[in-house]
């Protein structure tokens, strides 16, 4: 699934090519996502500016003149694909933007649940997020009072996007083990000192993420991952990753072995004899 750098990296990739350009239609090629844009929304939209383009977490937002706003989930294999009108169609591609100067964003989506839709002008209600890591609100005390009502193990805790934004499977992995932290710590008992290494940790891990994304075109994960995102045993490890996608192999720290636990219907990787409880 696109984490926070990744679903950036594509804002950001949107924004360069849309930003000012006006909406000339948008077609929808896939039932799933119908139900989300219906031709109502879409008549709405066409004619419209594109203001700008936002991220926040995993949710880009692309703002139009008349104040509405649409909202965009890659979900688990979502992506932009640019062209111009009249190119070929990209593979698996369920919606499409067309500007009035020729311009053509698809969404393509191997799997078809990623989403999109209008909200109407004032009407733009997100889900509860927590702070921006890479932002000064994501701050230790707050992080250290969020964990501290949680009795759960703390991995799971941070896939929840309420606790913070935009940390997903990999990057929460990666962060606790450069905070040589389990993954079955309960988040309750993590003392503030580690929290702070945490947050210190998640900070490094998205900063340093790599540009390229992890999955091919195609939904296929680069690496022959399964469908829960975790590589496929025996694939080579990724030199982006410390832990995610090692399991079997030596630990890049100390002399352990990366191990792979099943949390919450994903895979964790850890190295069990730097990362305590």
């Amino acid at each position: 699934m696109p984490e926070l750098p990744e679903v950036e990296f594509a804002a950001t990739r949107l924004r360069e090519a849309v930003a000012g350009r006006v909406i000339a239609r948008i077609d929808v090629l896939h039932p799933s996502p119908r139900r989300h844009l219906p031709p109502a929304a879409r008549r709405a939209a066409a004619g419209q500016a594109i203001v700008r383009v936002e991220r926040r977490a995993k949710i880009q937002l692309i703002h139009l003149a008349d104040g509405a706003v649409l909202e965009v989930h890659f979900r688990m294999t979502g992506d932009w694909a640019f062209s111009r009108v009249g190119d070929p169609p990209p593979r698996f591609e369920r919606v499409r933007i067309e500007t009035t100067d020729g311009v053509c964003v698809s969404l393509v989506d191997s799997r078809a649940f990623g989403l999109m839709r209008r909200h109407a002008p004032g009407a733009l209600v997100l889900p509860p997020i927590g702070p921006e890591p890479l932002t000064d609100d994501f701050t230790v005390a707050a992080f250290h009072t969020a964990l501290a009502r949680r009795r759960g193990p703390i991995k799971p805790a941070l896939l929840d996007q309420k606790l913070v934004a935009g940390i997903g499977n990999i990057y929460a992995s990666e962060a606790l083990w450069e905070a040589r932290i389990s993954p079955s710590a309960p988040a309750h008992t993590v003392s503030r000192a580690r929290v702070e290494r945490l947050r210190d940790a998640i900070r490094l891990v998205l900063e340093r993420a790599p540009a390229a994304r992890y999955y091919a075109r195609d939904g296929a994960p680069a690496d022959g991952a399964p469908a829960d995102g975790a590589p496929a045993d025996g694939a080579p490890a990724d030199d982006a990753w410390r832990v995610y996608g090692r399991d079997g192999h030596g630990c890049h720290r100390c002399a352990g072995t990366v191990t792979r636990l099943a949390q919450a219907g994903r895979s964790t990787f850890y190295c069990g004899r730097c990362q305590r409880r």
